[in-house]
Formats: C-alpha cells, structure tokens, sequence
C-alpha cells in the first residue's frame, strides 16, 4: 500500500500546490502521517532497547535486532547476528542486575530520519551512563548513538547499533582529575570485526559524524574534521 501512496505524494511535492488534485493532497498527508509514525515507532524502539539494557535484559535486548543486525559499543569491536549480540551483552554481567550494581543508559535527544520508502531509517541519540558494582568507584559517562533501523514484515528493528563512548570518568574523582579509558575487544569472546573506528574517549576530543545534514543549510558533517590525536594516529 505504501509504494503507490508514495509514487502519488512524490508526484504531489512536484506540482504547486494548488494545481495538486484531492488524490495527490491525500497521498501526501497520508504519506507524512506514516513516516511520523515510523519515527514514533523506532522512538519506541530505541526506549525500549535502552529499558532492557539498563537492566540487564540482554536476551531481550538482542531480540530487537535484525537477524544480521550489528552491536558495537565503545572499541570492543562489532558482533553480527541476534546470537552474537546476546553473547556479547553478557560480557556486560550476567542476565538481569545482581545486587549493588548499576548499568543506566539514558536514551536523549534523538534525531530521526525516515527514508522516504518506510523501510529504513538513521538516528543520532545522546547517551548518559551511570555504572556501579559492589566494592568498586561508580562511574559517570556520555556517549552519541549512531543507529540504523529496518522495517521488517511491517515492524521496526535495530539493524546496527553503535555506540560512542566519548568520556567517561571515576564518580569521586570527577573529569578535573579522572578519565576512565575504553575496554577494547575481549579475549574471552572476540568480536566479529574489530571497531570500526579507533578513536579516543575523554581527554580525547573524538566528534562522531552526524548521520543527518543541517536542516537549514543542508550541509552534511559525516566528513566533520577532527581535532589531531597523535595516540591514534590522527593528523
């Protein structure tokens, strides 16, 4: 149903408006109502997978994915395919929080774009991270999303999740005078492909490209130059 309603509101934004007919109005607004719905539908999405997360709810967590979909969190490197992720949440803890522990990830901010077809979408969110366990300093961070979505079988799904951690720091000590690095790739479960970018957390200056362009000069920053970093290389 979605393909001749959008070939219809595709020929509606070509002609002016009032030379539009009653058809091509209608295709159009319908056509608009339904991507609304799509970015309401993967706001949702997103939520839910933070809720899950937050609590250790890993094999939920990974049943919000494309069956090829992809987790990257930080530099442990990409894990492909609902199996792998869910393995891969579990070198976050075990299934569900053990007393004394804390693993909040808030989901803010969001920026979502709809394809055009309703079968794929990008999104940008900011992260905030409060982690504890017991007998060790709590740990304050941020971190951006850059998220991909399909639409499968008429229902959103995470096709490629990833997560930049951008800075972390000791909950006593506080970013004056504390920058917890980034875990790398786990001996005990190796990812399927390494990072797919090597970058460096607070106080490094990484900006994760923006998957979206300007919405008034419509100028893209997915080539955003960055500040140098010669601990990565990075001139």
């Amino acid at each position: 149903m979605r393909r001749p309603l959008l070939a219809l509101a595709a020929m509606a934004v070509a002609v002016p408006a009032h030379a539009q007919s009653v058809e091509q109005r209608i295709a159009a607004y319908q056509h608009r109502v339904e991507l609304l719905e799509d970015q309401d539908a993967i706001e949702n999405l997103q939520a839910t997978y933070g809720y899950y997360f937050d609590k250790g709810l890993w094999d939920q967590a990974a049943d919000l994915f494309a069956p090829n979909g992809s987790f990257e969190y930080g530099q442990r490197g990409v894990y492909v395919g609902v199996p792998r992720i869910r393995r891969a949440m579990l070198l976050f803890g075990p299934q569900g929080l053990a007393a004394g522990h804390l693993n909040n990830h808030m989901m803010l901010q969001p920026i979502i774009t709809v394809a055009d077809d309703g079968l794929s979408a990008k999104a940008r969110w900011q992260g905030m991270i409060m982690l504890a366990q017991p007998g060790q300093n709590g740990v304050w961070g941020v971190g951006v999303y850059e998220n991909e979505y399909v639409r499968q079988g008429g229902v959103w799904k995470i096709a490629r999740l990833h997560f930049y951690v951008t800075a972390e720091t000791d909950y006593d000590l506080g970013w004056t005078k504390s920058a917890v690095p980034m875990d790398g790739p786990s001996a005990l479960f190796p990812p399927d492909r390494p990072p797919s970018e090597v970058y460096r957390a607070f106080p490094g200056a990484y900006i994760p490209p923006f998957d979206y362009r300007n919405p008034v000069t419509g100028k893209s920053l997915a080539d955003i130059p960055q500040p140098p970093d010669d601990v990565v290389g990075r001139k």
